[in-house]
Parts: C-alpha cells; sequence; structure tokens
C-alpha cells in the first residue's frame, strides 16, 4: 500500500485495549488507510496484527517513525505522547492524543466532532480526545445547549473497569471467581495502581476513580468540569462530577442533571431534540422498561441515552441516563472520527 492510495496513519500504543479498537475501527469505518504503521514499547513490540487482510508488525516507537506520517493516533499514556506528539508534528504528522496530556493546554483543541467539529481549525499540529465520561456526556447535552441554553451541570459517573485497563479487568474477573469460590483476594490495581490502598471491584462500587485532588475532587472528576467547559466553550458553566468504579467490564453510565436557560420546556421536547441528535440513539420508553444499560452498548459507536424526566421542584431542571462504550465513543471511535473530520475539512496535507 502506498500514501499515493490514501493517507499514512500510526497507531501509537497499538498493542493496548483502545490501540486495538483504533486499528478495529479504521478498519470498520473503511478509513482511506494507504499505510499504517504501528507503535508501541519494546516490550511490545515484535507482535502481529492483521489489518485489512494483511499482518503488520507492531515497531519499536521512535522519533524517526513518524516521518511521512499524515495522522497519528495516540493511545499510550501521558508521559509518552508529551515525549512523542511533539517530535511526530516536526515530521509533518497531525497527533489526536487519547491521553490527557494536552487536553488543556490552550493551544491544543480538545475535541468531540459532534459538539465542536470547527475547533479542529485552531489546530498546531495536537488534537486532543478527551476523557471517555466527558465526552458521551458532552454528546448528550450539545443539542439541549443549541437550543435551550445550558445552566448547571451535575454527573454521577458509574465506570466500567477497563477504562482502567486490561490489568484491572482481569482483577475484576479473578476477584470475582475468587469471592465465588470463598477464597480470599488481594487487591492491586483498583481504584488507582499508585495509589497507597487497593480495593475490592468485585461485588463492590469504589467511589474514586484516578487520585485526590486537595479540593477533595478525584484528578478524573476535574477532568469532567474543566473539560467539559473547554469543550463548550462555557467557562463560567456550572458543572460538578462524583465518579464512581463499578464492577462492569466495558461501558459507562451516567445519571446527568442539568439546567436550561429557558422556563416551559417538556421533557418531550428533550426527548424529540436527542432523537434526531447525530451520535445519540434515544432508548427512552418507562412504560416497557426501556432505557440505555452497558451491556447493550458494547462494539457501538452512538452514545444511549434515556431516562429523561422533568426535575420535580426546579421548572427549568432536568435529568438523564448516559451510556456509552469507553473504549469506542470514549476513545477509540472519537479518535478516528477526529481523524475523519481532518479530511472532511481539507485539513491533512
Amino acid at each position: 500500500m502506498s500514501k499515493t492510495n490514501g493517507i499514512h496513519v500510526a497507531v501509537l500504543g497499538a498493542t493496548g485495549a483502545v490501540g486495538q479498537q483504533m486499528i478495529q475501527t479504521l478498519e470498520s469505518r473503511g478509513f482511506p488507510v494507504g499505510k499504517l504503521t504501528l507503535l508501541s514499547s519494546e516490550r511490545s513490540a515484535g507482535k502481529k496484527v492483521t489489518f485489512n487482510g494483511q499482518e503488520i508488525t507492531v515497531e519499536v516507537a521512535t522519533p524517526d517513525k513518524f516521518e511521512g506520517v499524515d495522522i497519528a493516533l495516540f493511545s499510550a499514556g501521558g508521559d509518552i505522547s508529551k515525549k512523542m506528539a511533539p517530535e511526530a508534528v516536526k515530521r509533518g504528522a497531525i497527533v489526536v492524543d487519547n491521553t490527557s496530556a494536552f487536553r488543556m493546554d490552550e493551544n491544543v483543541p480538545l475535541v468531540v466532532p459532534e459538539v465542536n467539529e470547527e475547533a479542529l481549525h485552531t489546530h498546531n499540529g495536537i488534537i486532543a480526545n478527551p476523557n471517555c465520561s466527558t465526552i458521551q456526556m458532552v454528546v448528550a447535552l450539545e443539542p439541549v445547549r443549541k437550543s435551550y441554553g445550558l445552566n448547571k451541570v451535575i454527573v454521577s459517573t458509574y465506570q466500567a473497569v477497563s477504562g482502567a485497563g486490561a490489568a484491572a479487568i482481569n482483577e475484576l474477573k479473578e476477584q470475582s471467581k475468587a469471592i465465588l469460590e470463598g477464597k480470599e483476594i488481594k487487591p492491586e490495581i483498583l481504584p488507582v495502581k499508585g495509589d497507597k490502598k487497593h480495593y475490592q471491584i468485585a461485588f463492590n462500587a469504589v467511589p474514586q476513580i484516578d487520585k485526590f485532588q486537595d479540593n477533595g475532587f478525584t484528578f478524573e472528576e476535574m477532568k469532567m468540569i474543566n473539560e467539559t467547559k473547554k469543550i463548550m466553550s462555557m467557562p463560567d458553566l456550572q458543572v460538578a462530577a462524583t465518579c464512581v468504579r463499578l464492577p462492569v467490564e466495558t461501558g459507562h453510565s451516567e445519571s446527568v442533571y442539568f439546567e436550561v436557560n429557558e422556563s416551559g420546556v417538556s421533557s418531550e421536547q428533550i426527548k424529540s431534540l436527542l432523537q434526531d441528535s447525530p451520535g445519540v440513539t434515544l432508548q427512552d420508553d418507562p412504560a416497557n422498561q426501556v432505557y440505555p444499560m452497558p451491556a447493550d452498548c458494547v462494539g457501538k459507536n452512538d452514545v444511549f441515552v434515556g431516562r429523561i424526566r422533568k426535575d420535580l421542584d426546579n421548572d427549568k431542571g432536568f435529568h438523564m441516563w448516559v451510556v456509552s462504550d469507553n473504549l469506542l465513543k470514549g476513545a477509540a471511535w472519537n479518535s478516528v472520527q477526529i481523524a475523519e473530520s481532518l479530511l472532511k475539512l481539507g485539513l491533512v496535507k
């Protein structure tokens, strides 16, 4: 495959859960890949990955590997992104980074195509992919903001262990089996591998994702708060978050309370809006117990929304339930979607 027949794409972190999903998404979307370069750490280099029926060997990530690359999808950790992204840009690549390394950098657009695709025009070589929980929430909120304004958002998340990586998935499975067999467990990964204590995730709910900050919020909660304001270009929007890890393998769920600026808006109007919104699937039929659940959203690109109802005490307040595959719309699909937008807008040289 030569570049004349398509785009030279590199995937950094190609053997990780998100990297694998990026490769599969490029294939399933029929992205016009002329050449695919797969990169990883020395530990994972040498592995073979099949793409469009062709076997590609994963190589060690070094700056020179980005020569001739048009778009580089990064998902290999923040420290690696900070080191490698400028090197890739120097060699002419546009980097779509899936870590928190550049998200709050004022010179880097933070993009969810359904919400702020136009921000891609301002990129200087690096584009940040937001936090998985933030992405699904803003996709559901943006149609509301456009039609009725937005004043306040309070979100509680119920997040899958896949958001913490393959080791966390294994820990959930091993703990579940051990507990069912009456054996002792020794938590080593969750809530945060590098933190002082580790807790059981199987048959439990852990109200900590990432490390606690001085203000009592976790880093994950602050990501949601700050990223939402940046993506929606609403620095004064009131946002609060509580992020909880559940024993679910894939698919983040969120209970979102939001207040609009207009009075007299009905829940039916909100449902109608979301029914016709790009990237959203409405599943809202309480009479027949129809609502989104993580088990049903795995492997699907959309954000699923249901349980939309008006607050009983505040005319401008509403509640909704939002679910999405955190490895797809929360990571791989949003990254590939950004790449598709770059092509559509003519931003790839």
